[in-house]
């Protein structure tokens, strides 16, 4: 079929120090797997970071992106008393449709067009559950549902305290103790499935918007437990053909350490291996391989490699 997204794979690392990569929302305790000792960050943490780094630009640039999934009620109408997907959709529905909304025979396209004309849903989906209009777009890019470190961790208890008195009738601050990651190489994990591509309305340009809302996210975190964090690689790894798919793509870097991994504080704590993602990108079904990186160190292995398949990316 002509004219497909790419379907490709995604590989993503930043590195975290001393932070809460990833937490739990009901113990705000950073997400591990106690086996393996691997922390781990979930799909969710991911989307939200792309979906925040959309919302900031519009701050400086209003209106470039419209997004659907916001964590508050900027975008909902005045007084609506719809829950928060549908008081979304009505207020999508007010602003392009501001004299009244298609008759019955043409509300569902027109509900499935205007959900199409927010970022977050074009990549990652959405849904309306509104009568006669009920929408339910599968999104196209989507991340491992929870995604383990490179490196073994072990968690570093952190106590702190707070200014703010734990009650009115107590002078005192109250004390906190929680975890926190002495230092983590995140790998994230994505797809770009370009059949759901279609149906969301997902472009080129959109991928590449994303590409650099994932790099400029974790870069600009300037939340208490998010601030000390790097991008560090981002990969594209780019199919011959849409229905071609290779086994163990997450496992194709690794880390060299003279160190036990949970010793590992920085970067010169330890080297990269992409023997695998060289080895990888001589198979017929893989299109091309696209790289981007910051890092001078991570530049030159990969150069070193001297495949012809592996290639630099640009982010807009």
């Amino acid at each position: 079929m002509e004219n497909l997204i790419e379907k490709s794979e995604i590989l993503f690392l930043y590195e975290s120090k001393f932070t809460i990569p990833n937490g739990d929302p009901f113990t705000g305790e950073q997400r591990y797997d106690d086996e393996t000792k691997h922390i781990l960050v979930s799909d969710v943490r991911i989307k939200r970071f792309v979906r925040d780094y959309f919302i900031d630009l519009n701050q400086v640039a209003p209106g470039k992106y419209e997004i659907f999934v916001f964590n508050d009620k900027s975008q909902i109408t005045e007084g609506s008393k719809e829950s928060g997907a549908s008081a979304r959709m009505q207020s999508l529905w007010k602003k392009y449709y501001s004299e009244k909304k298609p008759d019955k025979k043409q509300l569902p396209k027109a509900a499935l067009e205007l959900l199409q004309k927010c970022i977050d849903v074009r990549l990652f989906g959405g849904i309306s559950t509104e009568e006669g209009a009920a929408v339910n777009i599968t999104g196209p890019v989507q991340f491992a549902l929870l995604n383990p470190s490179l490196n073994k961790v072990d968690l570093r208890i952190h106590q702190n305290t707070s200014v703010f008195s734990s009650s009115a009738d107590k002078s005192r601050g109250a004390i906190g103790t929680t975890t926190v990651v002495p230092y983590a190489l995140n790998q994230i994990h994505g797809w770009i499935n370009p059949y759901s591509a279609i149906n969301s309305g997902l472009t080129q340009t959109d991928i590449d918007e994303l590409f650099a809302a994932m790099w400029n996210s974790i870069n600009n975190a300037n939340t208490r437990s998010k601030s000390n964090q790097n991008s560090v690689l981002l990969i594209q790894i780019v199919y011959s053909d849409s229905n071609d798919k290779l086994y163990g793509t997450d496992k194709l870097i690794s880390i060299n350490s003279d160190k036990e991994e949970e010793q590992i504080r920085e970067m010169d704590d330890y080297s990269f291996d992409f023997t695998k993602l060289a080895e990888k990108a001589s198979s017929n079904k893989i299109k091309e391989i696209r790289y981007y990186t910051e890092i001078p160190a991570i530049e030159k292995a990969i150069t070193n490699l001297h495949n012809q398949k592996i290639q630099p990316m640009t982010l807009i």
